[in-house]
């Protein structure tokens, strides 16, 4: 019973590890906020969500304000 016990707590810390890993980043999802409430495109929203920081960076440069 402790083998098995041992081997689901294992399994269990690779699937959090694996989430934690795959998961989208803050800059991909504020990129993507970012482009769809300017340009209402899914295509344009993805790609941006796609560079990230990069997006984020150039929307704080190119803004009106």
């Amino acid at each position: 019973m402790l083998i098995s016990i041992s081997c689901f707590a294992d399994s269990t810390q690779q699937v959090k590890n694996t989430v934690a890993y795959n998961g989208i980043g803050i800059g991909s999802a504020l990129a993507v906020s970012i482009c769809w409430s300017r340009t209402h495109s899914v295509l344009t929203s993805a790609l941006a969500g796609l560079f990230g920081w990069l997006y984020v960076i150039y929307y704080l440069i190119i803004r009106e304000r």
